[in-house]
């Protein structure tokens, strides 16, 4: 067991990596890069504070863009989100199904391992992965506020970051159980997943009528801009993402260890 758990993580380790470094790096370049703007995001704030659904959607009528805080929360988050969510749907959308696209199930399945384990195991790695994006992401970020000698808002940090991974773990867990199904690469379907999952998020956010929409998104409970102007968690949302998780497991683990009855 603990072998399959190497043997998949000396494969995706560097992919996480690569991925934290490039979506963190760029967030501590946009953090940096403020300093530069300062004075113009204050002249912009309030006209962006006043463009009704638009600046609710991305949370300018909650946080000002004046501040680094408001910045990170309005811009940064953007880009940590979708870079964090299409990480997940990378790591996890091929992990179960590339054993029989690569023709590489029968010679795993010749060694006294059970499909079950094999399950938990490549799940393991995918949290791994997971935590490692989070926890390198959270590093660049921070460097950027003490480069500006700027406060980390610690509460807010940790539940904000928590969220993230609640979120990267349900939408991992969805294309997870989509592995199960599937014989060949699906990465653009896991990757199409996360684009409508925002996009459900952001047209709720802008269409009062279809505000109910963005309860079904993972967006919705991990939006950077609620989490960091308010310093709390939209407890049912998380509860809804957590029951998903549970429920998209329960689902790849049946679907995959019944295929030795076919």
């Amino acid at each position: 067991m603990r072998y399959l758990y190497g043997h998949e993580m000396r494969q995706y380790w560097k992919t996480a990596l690569l991925w934290a470094v490039c979506v963190g790096g760029m967030g501590m370049g946009c953090i940096l890069l403020y300093s530069g703007m300062q004075e113009e995001m204050a002249g912009m704030a309030e006209n962006f504070a006043a463009m009704g659904a638009f600046s609710a959607a991305f949370g300018m009528d909650r946080l000002s863009i004046a501040t680094l805080k408001g910045f990170f929360a309005t811009e940064v988050g953007t880009i940590h989100e979708l870079g964090g969510a299409m990480f997940a749907a990378v790591i996890s959308m091929n992990i179960l199904s590339k054993e029989e696209a690569g023709h590489t199930s029968e010679f795993l399945f010749s060694l006294p391992v059970s499909r079950g384990k094999v399950v938990w195991m490549k799940w393991g790695a995918v949290c791994t992965g997971l935590l490692l994006f989070q926890a390198v992401c959270a590093g660049f970020y921070g460097m950027g506020f003490l480069a500006l000698s700027e406060g980390i808002p610690g509460k807010e940090w940790f539940l904000y970051h928590v969220m993230q991974l609640l979120m990267g773990l349900e939408l991992a867990g969805i294309c997870f159980a989509a592995s199960a199904f599937s014989r060949q690469n699906r990465l653009g379907v896991g990757l199409g997943l996360v684009l409508l999952f925002y996009a459900c998020d952001l047209v709720g956010r802008v269409i009062p009528k279809m505000e109910k929409l963005s309860v079904f998104s993972p967006f919705a409970y991990a939006n950077a801009s609620e989490i960091l102007g308010t310093g709390e968690i939209a407890v049912k949302g998380a509860l809804l993402g957590a029951g998903v998780l549970a429920l998209a497991l329960g689902t790849a683990w049946v679907k995959y260890t019944g295929k030795d009855q076919l």
